[in-house]
């Protein structure tokens, strides 16, 4: 049996903090201190990129070859033991980790999905973009809804993370030479169901 991932990646401009240290003032405006200074948005995903979003997926993801065929078994029971409950009521997102064989690079799709076997019939697409969609990094730092001023605030903050993907993981490969490949990948994915899994990097490495 077969279960497909997709590993997505994208561009944004956001901004995002810890509770009650940042929010934003409206729609288009920057996030501010409570001393009113502006805090650009891209510089603070810059600043718990490194620190932060990478480590925690590397400490906490679960490898694909367990955590797909959960979800396809019993998406409510894998929910509750491996993912971490959305703040909004959505689909739980979930961090993952694993390594196989680069055996398709498809550019015709937007999403650039990288089609990677993992083995025993397992396979996960990881997208390259240039279309990346999705706040799975986000909600997987537990950056919650009620820290900002409105909803585009809210989604501003997995833009810029997905965007940290796009410049940090996916512009380091050449992916006209992927093909054929062995790769490692970790990354972060909200799903209800193994054909919704959409996972956007935050590492892709060529073995």
């Amino acid at each position: 049996m077969q279960f497909l991932v997709a590993v997505a990646s994208s561009a944004v401009l956001a901004g995002c903090s810890a509770p009650g240290l940042w929010v934003f003032e409206s729609a288009g405006t920057a996030p501010t201190t409570g001393a009113g200074t502006k805090v650009d948005p891209a510089a603070y995903a810059d600043s718990i990129w490194a620190s932060k979003v990478v480590p925690t997926v590397s400490e906490k993801a679960v490898d694909a070859a367990t955590l797909l065929p959960a979800i396809a078994k019993d998406p409510a029971a894998a929910g509750s033991t491996y993912g971490i409950a959305s703040t909004s009521g959505g689909s739980p997102t979930y961090l993952v980790k694993g390594a196989g064989k680069v055996v398709k690079v498809d550019t015709a799709d937007p999403h650039g999905p990288v089609t990677v076997d993992l083995g025993s019939g397992l396979k996960v697409q990881i997208a390259t973009g240039p279309v990346i969609t999705g706040t799975a990094i986000r909600d997987a730092m537990g950056i919650g809804f009620g820290e900002f001023a409105n909803q585009i605030a809210y989604q501003n903050v997995g833009t810029a993370l997905n965007n940290k993907s796009k410049t940090e993981v996916i512009a380091q490969l050449d992916l006209k030479s992927l093909e054929g490949k062995k790769v490692a990948f970790e990354g972060a994915f909200s799903a209800s169901s193994v054909d919704q899994v959409l996972v956007v990097p935050t590492k892709l490495t060529v073995a």
